[in-house]
């Protein structure tokens, strides 16, 4: 193994618990049982979400992500396994 490739590894493991930890932090998409007892979820601070927690996680994981799927690729083909 060269120094690229450990070098790569690791930013690579890096990569991956980034992606478990933003995935973990998110909130469900489903409302669950609150809709049956008519539980409003619609405030103000939700209509605007371009700035919120939310959001922020949800970029997060694309860049993880398209990260781990570009390191993925370059990591096999350095291995030698692609060519």
């Amino acid at each position: 193994m060269n120094t690229l490739q450990i070098v790569l590894g690791v930013i690579y493991v890096l990569i991956c618990i980034g992606l478990v930890i933003t995935v973990m932090f998110q909130e469900s998409s489903s409302k669950g049982l609150g809709v049956l007892a008519g539980e409003k979820t619609d405030t103000f601070y939700g209509k605007t979400k371009k700035n919120s927690r939310d959001a922020i996680l949800s970029r997060l994981t694309v860049v993880f992500a398209v990260s781990f799927a570009v390191l993925s690729m370059v990591l096999y083909l350095l291995t030698g396994r692609g060519i």
